[in-house]
């Protein structure tokens, strides 16, 4: 059984051969069909970048999220590895071997010590340099796994928030520095915890250490004058970007003559264009990793660092890119096509089964089904705007938000398609009393 098309999907009538408005009316088509592709066109290429401004807004430019996303870092081994690399160079306890046995060494034979066994002594010149060394990498080590390194990365992220806004609008300082294309994260607060640590330990030396360079490198590239020009464009558009992309594709959709199929190229165009966009990210990940200058220290800290910052751009992506699946899905099994129609008229037999054997039972949804029955389409519109409004209103859904509200709708289609065909069965065998008709 096939459906009449939908209104929107009924051509225009053609010109007529004596009819001389058709003349007129021929080119308003054709400014209307161009005005539509354009919008729809620029709707797609919109989408991509609103989710970028997006992430700009409530990752960079948002402190407490920005914290948030930065904050497993602390616990990541690489990050681990890199502070702690950093915190032992920075650190630096440095003991004169040679001189401190041949002290020693003296000393022990101004007392009675054979000259044999003092030259002994002094032979323990680089076991000792190699003890001082191996204490201060223990007690780095033993920091950067503690709770105290987490509790020293939050709280420098969150006072660094400022430059990263720097770092992409070329505004604000902090403990992140931006300069020259090298962003970097100061790790003084760390050292002094360290060198704090070697002190108590006994190592006194430490008390000597020289203040020294505490950045640790987290990104260098010379794109990033690039980056921070269209970090700033990005953050000039704001918030409004998503909602204006939004009416553009909708202005496109509703211009068209055949509005649903327009829907659906609008959203598969769409999710093309993250996906194009999710692709790039990949590749950009690739050449970066593979062309870190010798000022980055750790690849694995790096590719940590891109990864945690960009995840929420990536999720958000493929949420758009699984949306716009969906809603062409949709957007297709609503048509006249010939496997839409065999999906419908199934459920629709599997629905009049269900009010049958509900009949033959005595379940009856008596004046709600009918009247579902005689308003089931404006019920279903219903459904879909709640659901919209839902998913609009969803802070920062994903692709597990999307399944849950398609499953959520599938099941309130369901139940609309049982209750009126309980609502059809109601009138078709006269179970309902009319009103002054009681039983």
């Amino acid at each position: 059984m096939t459906s009449p098309p939908e209104p929107s999907e009924v051509p225009a009538p053609e010109a007529s051969p004596s009819g001389g408005t058709s003349h007129a009316a021929r080119p308003a088509r054709i400014a209307r069909k161009t005005v539509s592709a354009v919008l729809i066109f620029l709707a797609c290429v919109l989408v991509p970048v609103s989710v970028l401004t997006v992430w700009v807004h409530d990752i960079v430019l948002d402190t407490d999220r920005y914290v948030e996303t930065v904050e497993p870092l602390a616990s990541d081994p690489a990050i681990e590895d890199a502070a702690h690399n950093r915190i032992v160079q920075a650190v630096d306890v440095r003991v004169d071997g040679k001189r401190a046995t041949a002290d020693i060494a003296a000393w022990l034979q101004s007392q009675g010590l054979p000259p044999r066994a003092a030259q002994a002594v002094k032979g323990l010149a680089p076991q000792l340099d190699a003890a001082v060394t191996g204490a201060a990498d223990k007690v780095a080590t033993r920091f950067v796994e503690s709770d105290r390194f987490e509790k020293v990365w939050i709280t420098a992220n969150r006072n660094a928030h400022s430059a990263v806004v720097h770092a992409l609008t070329g505004k604000g300082r902090g403990a992140v520095g931006v300069d020259d294309g090298t962003v970097t994260l100061d790790v003084g607060a760390a050292v002094e915890e360290v060198k704090k640590d070697l002190v108590d330990a006994g190592v006194t030396p430490a008390e000597h250490i020289p203040d020294v360079d505490k950045q640790m490198v987290l990104v260098q590239s010379d794109k990033l004058k690039s980056v921070q020009s269209a970090g700033h464009a990005l953050d000039v558009a704001g918030t409004w970007l998503p909602a204006l992309t939004v009416v553009i594709g909708a202005a496109g959709v509703f211009l068209a003559y055949r509005r649903r199929r327009a829907l659906a190229k609008t959203a598969l165009g769409a999710a093309v264009a993250c996906l194009v966009v999710a692709i790039v990210l990949v590749v950009a990940r690739r050449y970066y990793l593979d062309h870190l200058p010798p000022q980055v220290q750790s690849e694995a800290a790096a590719a940590a660092i891109f990864d945690h910052l960009l995840h929420f751009l990536r999720v958000t992506l493929r949420t758009v890119i699984v949306l716009g699946v969906i809603i062409a899905l949709g957007a297709y099994f609503v048509g006249p096509g010939r496997g839409a129609n065999a999906v419908r008229s199934t459920s629709e037999r599997t629905a009049d089964s269900a009010a049958r054997w509900a009949d033959t039972h005595n379940i009856r949804t008596g004046r709600v089904g009918t009247w579902t029955a005689e308003h089931r389409r404006w019920v279903t519109i219903g459904a879909l705007l709640v659901l919209a409004l839902v998913f609009a209103l969803w802070n920062h859904p994903t692709v597990l938000t999307v399944l849950l509200l398609v499953l959520i709708l599938l099941a309130a289609l369901a139940l609309i398609a049982l209750i009126a065909a309980t609502g059809r069965r109601t009138l078709a065998t006269g179970h309902e009393k009319t009103p002054g008709h009681g039983e």
